[in-house]
């Protein structure tokens, strides 16, 4: 029984994101060109929760919208639990969180959170009930008939996030989601993916400046340097959850992070 722990630990292991080789330029209007990523490797583990931490300019959210598949690499590979992007086809399972919560103004929250279901051939009825099981997991029940101007920007991101669930993906990719709430919403918002990704087993990868953010949610943080962006770091997380920002071993964390930017 013991000689077999170490298997399964290296199954647990498996990468559902491998990014590799990958690097990334951009025309200028000088018609010059800008080198944004440069030969990132990087692996996300099935069901766990990568941070990719660096300062403005860096290359962050350049590097998810390649993970994502907006944008294509000039160098390298993104694989999806083995299969290279390029022929990925189960996209729905990945769904982008984006900064802002891009709600639709003339639509109940409800409604938000069913469009993200209407472009295939589901019921309207089984749309609807998936909806509401959304909103009710990110503690948004009773509030389904709400317009966006009658929320707070704390339930906004609500909908957004359950949006982003009602597909039930099995990965969740987050662009700084949170940075225009205060301090004390992000932490709830904080708490709530966290729960969500226990119970949802979700591998997730998220961009933050916020160093806090990172070592409170990640299991692991990529933190990148600038111009052009790389990785110069991988920093694993060796915290319990939840996790306590003011907490010594955290802090220490923090403060390692904060060098390293």
């Amino acid at each position: 029984m013991e000689a077999a722990a170490p298997e399964r630990a290296r199954a647990a292991a498996v990468a559902s994101i491998t990014v590799t080789g990958v690097s990334k330029w951009f025309d200028t209007a000088e018609g010059g060109r800008l080198q944004a990523l440069d030969n990132i490797d990087l692996s996300v583990a099935e069901r766990s929760i990568l941070a990719i931490l660096g300062a403005s300019g860096c290359g962050k959210s350049t590097l998810l919208n390649i993970i994502s598949g907006i944008t294509q690499p000039e160098r390298g590979e993104v694989r999806i639990n083995g299969v290279p992007a390029r022929d990925f086809t189960d996209w729905r399972s990945v769904s982008y969180l984006f900064q802002e919560d891009r709600l639709l103004p003339w639509r109940t929250a409800l409604h938000n959170v069913e469009f993200s279901l209407e472009a295939g051939s589901m019921p309207r009825r089984e749309r609807q009930a998936r909806a509401r099981d959304a909103l009710q997991l990110v503690g948004l029940g009773g509030f389904e008939q709400a317009f966006p101007y009658q929320l707070s920007g704390g339930m906004r991101s609500r909908v957004a996030l359950a949006r982003s669930l009602v597909q039930e993906p099995c990965i969740l990719l987050m662009d700084e989601p949170f940075s225009r709430l205060d301090a004390q919403t992000r932490s709830t918002m904080h708490q709530e993916v966290l729960q969500i990704q226990a119970l949802k087993h979700m591998t997730i990868v998220f961009v933050t400046h916020d160093v806090e953010e990172a070592v409170v949610l990640a299991d692991r943080v990529a933190v990148m340097a600038p111009r052009p962006g790389r990785i110069r770091e991988l920093v694993d997380v060796a915290l319990g959850r939840p996790r306590d920002p003011t907490h010594p071993e955290a802090v220490q964390y923090i403060q390692r992070l904060r060098a390293l930017i």
